[in-house]
């Protein structure tokens, strides 16, 4: 192979890479966004929790004779509490009393909650994740595959796979769709919304603290406000897979990052330093527009018939 189809390749193998995060993020907004129609601003930032929780318990771990990466275990479980912590302490009240606008407004409060505490709490600057893993990396001839890479691409399909099975076979899982399609049928038929809703939640949060391991891995640090573009990112994935999609949000969130990263090797070589980013995002945010214009209802998203 010649060098310019290696750099290709690799180029793809890093966009899998940070399109797996993207998908799992977007895995938590589509999930919500199923059940209560609400766009939760504030899951990005469950990432910057998740990736401060191992952190602090990383050393603590090695400490007690274990692996790195068993830091997830309370990563997952600090990120399922400030999940609940947050519908049950905001967004319930809003459902019951609120409307579509002051949801919306206080997700996005309940975002800036999150990253002004921990800046005050960690202060405003990158700190540095402890080694979770070291993973070799596969030597195809020339072409050299990160080991971090075909971790996080396998767990992101492994963990789509699972939650699929879940949500379609699970008595929860079937709670979560019927809440999805009809919430006052499904009151009628004894189904606990509430509690369905803040299960949904604590699934989304949970995959949160999993994606903050998979980026730690490969992106080792942390600050309060790394999971504003995240977050914003995999909301693109969301809506270009369809939101409300699980499989959708997997396919976005890979097309995501592959496009984020041939933007950057290619287009991107024109400028240097930070505009290099700046220029991928914009083509980032230019596809949000482009799906809204064209497929509303994203590649494997349904449309929304109206009710009459």
């Amino acid at each position: 192979m010649s060098d310019s189809v290696i750099m290709f390749i690799g180029q793809i193998f890093n966009g899998l890479k940070i399109g797996s995060v993207y998908s799992l993020v977007a895995l938590g907004y589509t999930m919500v966004y199923g059940i209560i129609r609400l766009i939760n601003f504030a899951h990005g930032d469950f990432i910057m929790v998740g990736s401060y929780a191992l952190m602090l318990t990383i050393p603590f771990i090695i400490a007690c004779g274990l692996p790195a990466w068993f830091a997830v275990i309370p990563a997952v479980l600090v990120c399922v509490a400030v999940g609940i912590i947050v519908e049950r302490a905001a967004y319930k009240l809003v459902r019951e009393k609120g409307n579509n606008m002051t949801a919306l407004i206080t997700a996005i409060a309940m975002s800036l909650l999150l990253e002004n505490g921990s800046q005050a709490l960690f202060g405003a600057d990158y700190q540095t994740v402890p080694t979770i893993v070291e993973i070799p990396t596969l030597v195809l001839g020339k072409l050299k595959i990160d080991g971090a890479t075909i971790i996080t691409v396998l767990l992101g399909i492994a963990i789509m796979v699972a939650l699929q099975l879940f949500v379609s076979l699970t008595k929860q899982g079937k709670a979560m769709r019927a809440v999805s399609e009809d919430k006052e049928a499904s009151i009628l038929m004894g189904i606990n919304v509430n509690s369905t809703i803040t299960l949904t939640f604590a699934i989304g949060s949970g995959l949160a603290a999993v994606a903050a391991l998979m980026y730690c891995i490969s992106y080792p640090q942390v600050s309060p406000m790394m999971g504003a573009m995240l977050g914003l990112k995999a909301f693109v994935a969301a809506v270009l897979g369809g939101i409300g999609s699980i499989p959708g949000a997997m396919v976005g969130g890979l097309l995501i990052g592959v496009a984020e990263s041939l933007t950057k090797a290619y287009i991107g070589t024109i400028t240097a330093g930070v505009i290099t980013s700046a220029f991928s995002d914009a083509i980032v945010f230019g596809i949000l527009i482009i799906v809204l214009l064209v497929k509303p209802s994203g590649l494997m998203g349904e449309p929304e018939s109206e009710k009459v």
